[in-house]
């Protein structure tokens, strides 16, 4: 879709937005409970309060002048445990569009030109589009166990991609 932009950069309502569409997401379809909404506009928080844009990205997609998907590499602790990709969602409106791909396609490009050398995310069991996409791009399910970090308890899965 040639009339979606990637943005480059924090745009003002970005962590509204982003939590708004995970929130959503993750209610609708996974039964998520405040908890899980409350920890993404958190931590999202967080990161961008300390963003460094010599290790750090973040993009959002928009359409229509909404923001319609995100994604971010948290590269605060790259050297020892890599790069962390984190907030990746696409909305209902841009689902199945390509459109995650050139999210994660661009997310990918910022870490081989920071030289990064490892890639990781948690996710966890049943998102079988975005875990499509990650292996797609070279990611490797390298971990998997029980675990309530979301708020509910879910089989928590660990994927990496290493850079040679």
């Amino acid at each position: 879709m040639s009339n979606v932009e990637i943005v480059k950069s924090y745009i003002p309502g970005s962590i509204g937005r982003v939590t708004e569409l995970h929130g959503t997401y993750y209610y609708e379809h996974r039964d998520f409970t405040v908890f899980f909404e409350a920890k993404v506009a958190t931590e999202l928080s967080e990161f961008l309060g300390r963003y460094d844009k010599k290790r750090d990205g973040f993009w959002t997609a928009s359409f229509k002048g909404l923001i319609e998907g995100s994604i971010a590499i948290d590269g605060i602790h790259a050297e020892k445990e890599g790069a962390h990709l984190r907030w990746f969602i696409v909305s209902d409106v841009l689902r199945g569009r390509g459109i995650g791909n050139r999210l994660i396609e661009e997310a990918l490009n910022f870490c081989r030109n920071k030289e990064y050398k490892r890639v990781y995310l948690w996710t966890f069991e049943g998102l079988n589009a975005a875990k499509h996409l990650y292996e797609k791009n070279g990611f490797k399910l390298v971990e998997q166990h029980k675990g309530v970090q979301w708020g509910t308890e879910v089989n928590e899965q660990r994927f990496e991609l290493s850079f040679k």
